[in-house]
C-alpha cells in the first residue's frame, strides 16, 4: 500500500511545486520563502479525508523542495533546453506561465531526478496541463518534454 500513496505523494508535490514556481514568478518570492510557506501553511499533515481546502494533504515535501531549489538553481540551464526545442521564432517568455513552471519542473527531473522514469515525469506534467486547461496546452507539455527527455537522457 505505500507505493500508490508515495506516488500520490509525488504527484501532490509535483502540483505544489508548479503552483510555487508560478507564485515565485508572479510575486517575485524566493525559493525558500514559498517553501516555508507550503510547508507552513499549505501542506497539512492531519486533514480529514472530507475535507475540501487550499491544503495539499500527503505530499513528498522533500521531493517538492528538490524540484523547487532544483529549478531555481538550474534554471538557465533548464530555460535553455527548454528553449532549444521550441518551435521557430517561440520563445519561453511567450509561453503561459503555468505552462512554463510545469515545462521547468518536468525539465528538472527529466534532467537531474534519474531516479524518476522519463515516462512517469513526462505523464505526470501532462497530466496537470490536463487538470489547467482544456486546450492544446496537455499536447504541447507532452511533446515539449518529449524532445528535452531525448536531449538530457539519451
Amino acid at each position: 500500500m505505500s507505493a500508490p500513496k508515495s506516488k500520490q505523494a509525488r504527484s501532490v508535490a509535483r502540483l505544489a511545486a508548479v503552483q510555487a514556481l508560478y507564485q515565485m514568478e508572479v510575486s517575485g518570492a524566493g525559493a525558500e520563502t514559498v517553501i516555508r510557506e507550503f510547508s507552513e501553511h499549505r501542506f497539512d499533515r492531519d486533514v480529514p479525508e472530507s475535507e475540501e481546502g487550499d491544503t495539499l494533504a500527503a505530499a513528498d515535501e522533500a521531493f517538492f523542495a528538490d524540484l523547487v531549489r532544483g529549478v531555481v538553481a538550474r534554471q538557465g540551464e533548464i530555460d535553455n533546453a527548454i528553449a532549444k526545442r521550441l518551435a521557430a521564432g517561440w520563445r519561453l517568455e511567450r509561453i503561459d506561465a503555468t505552462v512554463r513552471a510545469m515545462l521547468r519542473a518536468g525539465a528538472y527531473e527529466l534532467a537531474h531526478r534519474p531516479d524518476v522514469p522519463t515516462e512517469v515525469a513526462i505523464d505526470e506534467y501532462v497530466e496537470l496541463a490536463k487538470s489547467f486547461f482544456e486546450g492544446p496546452e496537455p499536447g504541447f507539455v507532452n511533446g515539449a518534454l518529449d524532445a528535452v527527455a531525448q536531449d538530457v537522457r539519451s
